[in-house]
């Protein structure tokens, strides 16, 4: 497999046969593919991996053959919009190419210091995989697209001390609305959320009925996700949607119920219950049992046993 690293805008624009950026820092264009090269897609069976070190947004630009979430092939006929944050590695396998393509590339020097580099840190979706790429609906489609336009048309002219502002403004809209289509998505997909999340459960249970708790610790939400095969942010936002607490939440609440049944053994052991659970300290045990329960560890094997 390739591996491509894309350091600035201008390799970028000159890997993908795309003019010269007008900005080193900022770039907007569109592609578009004859009919003699598309009938509706086509694909590609070629795998690389690309690292760009510049943010990047993308419109039914290039994604993965496969998309997962209630959908086998890529759907040619709804817009997808893919969102890459510098340094990040993503693979691209059988990719699809669409009719139209959009994107915007833009160094993290070009918004340095101002409110929208601080807001772009809180959008998740930045560090998504590509099958967790944004489909839009075709009203949505048409939002983002004329957004795009807009950008290009003021990219295009004679740049002033306006120019900057107005595209920034622009592409602050852009997110705003990315952000709105996502957690859309994430309602109208609760049967994926919740196959995702009863999916985390099995993984933990496997984890702790194999012993690996008191081998290897708790488990990290790094880890989890990689064992659903999701990025770890677009878990969390996942779960949260889902369950209205975090991943972390989740798994303690997975160690607190286990730690229950753990402690009504005979003769249970506060330490090493503890232990079994990954804990390396019990006395974070019991912090943690408390918070949860209300009650510490030894209460509630007092309480039971009074019951």
């Amino acid at each position: 497999m390739n591996h491509i690293n894309i350091k600035n805008i201008s390799d970028f624009n000159l890997a993908f046969n795309l003019p010269e950026p007008e900005n080193p820092l900022f770039s907007i264009g569109q592609k578009k593919l004859s009919a003699d090269e598309i009938e509706n897609c086509v694909a590609s069976n070629e795998e690389a991996s690309y690292t760009n070190q510049f943010y990047l947004i993308s419109l039914k630009n290039i994604v993965s053959g496969e998309i997962l979430y209630g959908r086998t092939k890529y759907d040619c006929g709804t817009g997808t919009l893919l969102f890459s944050a510098p340094n990040q590695t993503y693979v691209i396998k059988d990719i699809v190419i669409s009719s139209e393509s959009w994107f915007i590339a833009f160094h993290e020097d070009f918004i340095r210091g101002l409110d929208i580099q601080k807001r772009i840190k809180s959008y998740n979706f930045f560090n998504y995989n590509v099958n967790e790429a944004l489909h839009l609906s075709p009203k949505e489609e048409q939002t983002i697209k004329s957004i795009f336009r807009n950008i290009e048309v003021e990219y295009q002219n004679n740049q002033d001390e306006f120019s900057k502002e107005i595209i920034l403004t622009h592409l602050d809209a852009l997110l705003k609305y990315a952000d709105r289509f996502y957690k859309r998505q994430f309602l109208n997909r609760k049967e994926i959320n919740k196959a995702l999340f009863t999916r985390f459960t099995e993984i933990l249970d496997e984890y702790f009925e194999s012993n690996q708790l008191e081998e290897n610790g708790i488990p990290t939400v790094e880890w989890l996700a990689s064992k659903l095969g999701v990025s770890h942010r677009y878990m969390r936002d996942t779960i949260k949607t889902e369950t209205g607490k975090t991943a972390v939440d989740q798994i303690n609440l997975y160690l607190v119920e286990e730690a229950k049944n753990l402690l009504l053994a005979p003769n249970a052991s506060i330490s090493e219950t503890a232990y079994k659970l990954g804990f390396e300290y019990p006395q974070y045990f019991s912090r943690l049992f408390k918070k949860k329960t209300g009650v510490s560890p030894k209460e509630y094997i007092e309480s039971a046993t009074m019951n």
